[in-house]
């Protein structure tokens, strides 16, 4: 496991170390614009799941739910890796991405209640949900994964 041990730790890593700095040099709602029209740099705080999903529920039961559900979802993706061959490379770094996105955002869940965001893609007035690094890598994850299942790996 020291694939998994190794991706799961940097993906952890550089997850929490760009949400320090937002939470240092950033208050809450800030917005600095680096590409116009395109990409800003922002401190958004999600309580809910990906496009804040049930972030409005009272925030112990939301706070449970996102824990035990993260816990047995990277249970469950642990089992699945144990299963790979050592030469799948393609599906572990899909497995160790999706678990470390979730650890990244789990910490943040159980130290501060809500996940720090803090990328934001537009297009004129269209954004996409502020993100960050672990849910960057969570997508990814997902992504190679799919594309593994099509190619029928």
């Amino acid at each position: 496991m020291t694939f998994l041990t190794l991706v799961v730790a940097l993906v952890v890593a550089l997850d929490q170390a760009t949400k320090a700095l937002v939470l240092v040099y950033f208050p809450l709602h800030t917005v600095k614009e680096i590409i116009p029209g395109f990409f800003n740099l922002v401190h958004a705080r999600n309580t809910g799941a990906a496009f804040s999903i049930l972030a409005g529920a009272p925030s112990f039961w939301r706070q449970a739910f996102f824990v035990a559900v993260t816990i047995l979802i990277v249970v469950m993706i642990l089992l699945a890796y144990r299963k790979l061959k050592s030469d799948d490379v393609w599906n572990r770094w899909g497995y160790a991405l999706i678990v470390g996105g979730a650890l990244g955002n789990l910490v943040d869940r159980v130290r501060l209640g809500s996940v720090v965001d803090f990328l934001d893609v537009y297009v004129g007035a269209y954004h996409w949900p502020a993100f960050n690094v672990a849910d960057s890598a969570i997508s990814v994850g997902a992504v190679m994964l799919l594309i593994s299942l099509i190619r029928g790996k």
